[in-house]
């Protein structure tokens, strides 16, 4: 690492982990009091990456990360590339030509990145690999994430649940069945993606087995439940091609497993399309969804979405912090797992954060008491 430049924000880097340690949900690494945490080399200058500013989450994500990062004294140079490949390479590809001294990327295609960071490694720059795993390099110092592999039992357990077979915490209520369901997941270039549908799939199989639960369409593998780059419209799609497909016979649907907030929307307005619900309550089947986006929450408070699971960008982008300083330092950021994510040429470090499944009753205590949302944005289905 060029450390020359970095040592100026050593003294910084305890009082900036206990800072982040301490604000919790206070927001990217503000302290009690709103003061930078530390009073770092202005000189030290940090590239973000990230995917997309058509999702409300990755907004949320780039900008937790910029003022984390900005409080702590660094100049931030944050990207966001449209969801378009060749315009993410070129935005790092520009980082590190304009003198980056660490990259944070949230990667659209995890195995798109080799030759950028092979530059970054030629040029001692180190790489957080932000929520997505970038996967086929050696190049990869650090990852942080959610426990990705949860996230897909949490929200499995949440269709089980919404379907009555289990309480909230998976235990099965004695309910046989049969329930018809659809499986969508996420994009395949996504290495989380493969995770959450692994850990859904665990989670349903034995309902599978013993004919709890039914998949229709016989639609059952990831490559034909993927949504390519996680869009709304092109899971509307396929929910509309599903209905004329399997269920125009009459035939009940009872729940669906999304993986996203904005594919269950897709797939909730071609349900609704067809007559189904509005509401739950009126017929709409059970939809899962992740992230907590304002749209979603605001429907699962009107009875319209199932759940939603929680998974606090704030708490991310602290941690991307506490991580980016240590490497600035010279160390290694403290990773509490070291086998899990495997990205096809080593293990990468990691740090997991917990996630928290959102249904109607928990909306107030854990999205609006925690400040993440107000009950106005809530009710008005959009960010203020």
């Amino acid at each position: 690492m060029r450390l020359g430049k970095k040592m100026g924000v050593v003294a910084a880097g305890a009082a900036l982990t206990l800072t982040l340690a301490a604000c919790g949900g206070e927001g990217a690494g503000s302290g009690g009091d709103g003061a930078p945490a530390g009073d770092g080399d202005e000189n030290v200058k940090i590239g973000v990456a990230m995917p997309t500013e058509t999702s409300e989450r990755w907004i949320q994500d780039g900008n937790a990360v910029k003022e984390g990062l900005e409080e702590a004294g660094y100049e931030v140079d944050l990207q966001y590339a449209g969801d378009d490949i060749p315009t993410q390479t070129q935005q790092i590809d520009s980082m590190i030509t304009g003198g980056a001294d660490l990259l944070i990327i949230a990667a659209i295609d995890g195995t798109a990145l080799s030759s950028q960071l092979d530059a970054a490694a030629a040029a001692n720059i180190p790489v957080i690999s932000y929520d997505r795993l970038i996967r086929d390099s050696e190049n990869v110092d650090f990852y942080v994430t959610f426990d990705n592999y949860q996230v897909g039992v949490a929200q499995a357990t949440a269709l089980l649940y919404g379907l009555g077979l289990t309480d909230q915490n998976g235990e099965p209520t004695g309910e046989a069945g049969p329930f018809n369901i659809e499986l969508f997941a996420g994009s395949l270039d996504d290495n989380n993606a493969h995770f959450f549908w692994q850990g859904a799939i665990d989670t349903l199989q034995p309902f599978f087995d013993d004919g709890s639960l039914v998949v229709p369409s016989g639609q059952t593998d990831i490559e034909q439940a993927a949504i390519l780059r996680w869009q709304q419209e092109t899971a509307q799609k396929r929910m509309e091609d599903l209905l004329t497909s399997t269920y125009n016979d009459g035939t009940e649907l009872h729940g669906v497993l999304s993986p996203y907030d904005g594919l269950s929307r897709g797939i909730i307005t071609a349900l609704q399309g067809v007559g189904m619900g509005p509401t739950i309550e009126e017929g709409l089947p059970v939809v899962t969804g992740q992230d907590a986006e304002v749209a979603s929450v605001k429907l699962i408070q009107d009875g319209v979405q199932h759940s939603t699971i929680f998974k606090d960008t704030r708490l991310l982008a602290d941690q991307a912090v506490v991580a980016a300083q240590a490497f600035l330092e010279g160390e290694e950021p403290e990773a509490n797992d070291t086998e899990t994510y495997d990205n096809g040429v080593k293990v990468v470090p990691s740090y997991l954060l917990d996630v928290t499944t959102i249904y109607a009753d928990n909306i107030q205590s854990e999205l609006v008491e925690s400040g993440y949302w107000t009950q106005e944005e809530i009710d008005a289905g959009q960010a203020g």
